[in-house]
C-alpha cells in the first residue's frame, strides 16, 4: 500500500497538484498489478481551510497521524500562507520522512520552507527561480544544486515549479511506477500537446 499524505492549507494552488492527486486518487491508468493507493487530505489541524479556488476542504487527519514507512508520499503545494508557524511540524514531518526513504515533493511555494529549513541546500531542486529561493529565504545555501527546469527528482525529493504541474505529476508517477512506461508517456504527451492522437494511444495502453 502506498499512503500519499496531501498536506491542505489556505491558499493552496488548487491546480498545481490536481494531476496528481486526481490520477492517484482514481488509480484509473494505473498498469496490472499496481500497488494499492490511499490519497488522504492532512492538515496542521482538522479545521477546514479554503483553497485559492474558493474550495473549502476538511483534513481528514493532523500531521501527527501520518505514518512513516518507505512507501509514503507527502505531497507539499504552492500556497501563500506558508510562513505561518502552525505548519512548521509538517516541514519537520518532510524531513524525516526523506531521511528515512519516503518520497516528498514539493511544489512553487512548498520549496520556500523547505530550502530555508536546509532540506534543499544538498538535493537537487527546483522553484520558481534561484533569484525566488535566494530572496525569500536567508537560510538558503543550495545553489549550487539548483537546476532551472520545471521539475526534477533527486531519489525521493521531487520539486516543481509554479509552472511545473504537469512534469510534477509525471515525475511523482515515475516514482511510484503505478503508471506502465507506455501509458505514462502516453498521458504526458496528451495533456502536454492536447493532440487527440495521444489519447489514442493512452487508450491502447490500458487495453487488455
Amino acid at each position: 500500500m502506498i499512503n500519499v499524505y496531501n498536506y491542505v492549507l489556505d491558499t493552496l494552488s488548487d491546480w498545481e497538484i490536481g494531476y496528481v492527486t486526481a490520477e492517484l486518487n482514481s488509480g484509473q491508468y494505473f498498469k496490472k498489478k499496481s500497488d494499492k493507493v490511499s490519497v488522504k487530505t492532512v492538515g496542521a489541524t482538522k479545521d477546514s481551510i479554503v483553497t485559492k479556488g474558493g474550495m473549502k476542504v476538511i483534513p481528514e487527519i493532523t500531521t501527527n497521524e501520518i505514518i512513516s514507512a518507505p512507501s509514503t508520499v507527502l505531497l507539499l503545494p504552492g500556497a501563500d500562507t506558508w510562513d505561518d508557524p502552525r505548519h512548521t511540524p509538517v516541514i519537520e514531518k518532510a524531513t524525516e520522512l526523506l531521511e528515512s526513504g519516503a518520497t516528498v515533493a514539493a511544489i512553487c511555494g512548498a520549496t520556500t520552507v523547505l530550502a530555508e529549513a536546509g532540506v534543499l541546500d544538498k538535493r537537487i531542486h527546483t522553484s520558481n527561480s534561484l533569484e525566488y529561493l535566494q530572496m525569500l529565504c536567508p537560510n538558503y545555501n543550495g545553489g549550487l544544486y539548483y537546476r532551472d527546469v520545471k521539475a526534477v527528482t533527486d531519489d525521493n525529493l521531487i520539486t516543481a515549479s509554479s509552472a511545473g504541474g504537469l512534469l510534477f505529476a509525471q515525475n511523482i508517477f515515475a516514482k511510484l511506477d503505478v503508471f506502465s512506461q507506455d501509458t505514462l508517456k502516453a498521458w504526458y504527451n496528451y495533456f502536454h500537446s492536447g493532440d487527440p492522437n495521444y489519447f489514442y494511444d493512452l487508450m491502447q495502453t490500458l487495453a487488455p
